[in-house]
């Protein structure tokens, strides 16, 4: 039988109306947090409690990146862990098709241009229509782009974990056959979880092996393209650009090239605005804490072996 007690959440500090409001609308208490079955956090790891009570058996992390939990210790095996993985997708997909349309279409060289130029055929501005675009780990944020993309007339090569089909995508691929798409989709948007295996995911291998029109969007971790490579093969034309809202290492320090290359764009990982990020957390939020009372599996369970 569905638990029908009300459940009993701690929110941590840092949070606002909305974010609560979201709890009590899904049916949750807010407690103190000696007297919670369940913790929604809204700040950082550097002020979570150094012990919880062991009535808590779930805590709601407030990222969708969940390093910084992980290198503290904090994120252990004693109770569910949640991460914020696809409540900030729609965002995100937004930020990625604009960065990519952007590089396609050329804006990134007309924006910093003083003078009007202009010529009869440049094959470095293209279209979306009629294109295949890849997408590395094509979690929430991938599965909101495709529709994004297919609207423009784009195919979608998609790839995951698994490799179950994806929705909407011309063709799914698992992790294994990642190899199998650099020289065979005319466009990138990497969406991959941060882990020691998708480390530099894109080297100067795998640059090497993409057409001289393609584009590379992340907006996922910096740590899965290896910058100097990264740099060297925007210098060379070995591709068409690079547009970037994370980099390695982050911030992007002043004066490093990327911010001058005429065929890079960088944006201070801003994919997800703060406009938007209290709303997008307290829906979450909300889903989780009802499937929390009916004993449901909850959204974004982390997986403290894969390191997401």
């Amino acid at each position: 039988m569905p638990n029908t007690t009300a459940p009993r959440i701690h929110l941590g500090p840092g949070h606002d109306t909305a974010l609560a409001a979201g709890i009590q609308r899904a049916g949750g208490v807010l407690v103190p947090l000696a007297d919670a079955e369940a913790v929604v956090w809204a700040q950082g790891p550097g002020t979570f409690p150094a012990q919880l009570p062991d009535t808590v058996r779930w805590v709601q992390l407030p990222s969708a990146g969940i390093e910084p939990w992980l290198a503290a210790g904090l994120v252990d095996d004693r109770r569910i862990w949640t991460s914020a993985a696809g409540a900030y997708a729609g965002n995100v997909a937004e930020h990625a098709l604009l960065l990519l349309l952007a590089g396609v279409r050329g804006l990134t060289e007309q924006a910093r241009a003083v003078s009007w130029r202009k010529s009869e055929f440049d094959p470095r501005v293209g279209t979306l229509r009629g294109a295949t675009v890849a997408i590395v780990g094509c979690g929430g944020i991938g599965r909101a782009m495709i529709p994004l993309l297919t609207a423009f007339g784009a195919d979608v090569l998609a790839v995951t974990r698994s490799g179950i089909p994806v929705p909407g995508a011309a063709e799914t691929l698992d992790a294994t056959r990642t190899d199998e798409i650099w020289s065979r989709a005319d466009h990138f948007v990497i969406a991959a979880p941060a882990t020691a295996e998708t480390a530099h995911l894109v080297d100067a291998d795998t640059l090497a092996r993409m057409k001289p029109t393609a584009w590379i969007v992340n907006v996922a971790r910096g740590t899965l393209i290896d910058t100097e490579a990264l740099v060297n093969a925007l210098r060379d034309n070995t591709i068409g650009g690079a547009a970037l809202d994370v980099t390695d290492p982050e911030p992007l320090p002043d004066g490093h090239p990327l911010w001058t290359l005429p065929n890079a764009l960088i944006t201070p990982h801003i994919a997800n605005p703060a406009t938007g990020l209290t709303r997008a957390l307290a829906d979450h939020v909300a889903a989780n804490i009802e499937r929390f009372a009916a004993g449901q599996p909850l959204h974004a369970v982390i997986d403290t072996a894969r390191g997401y």
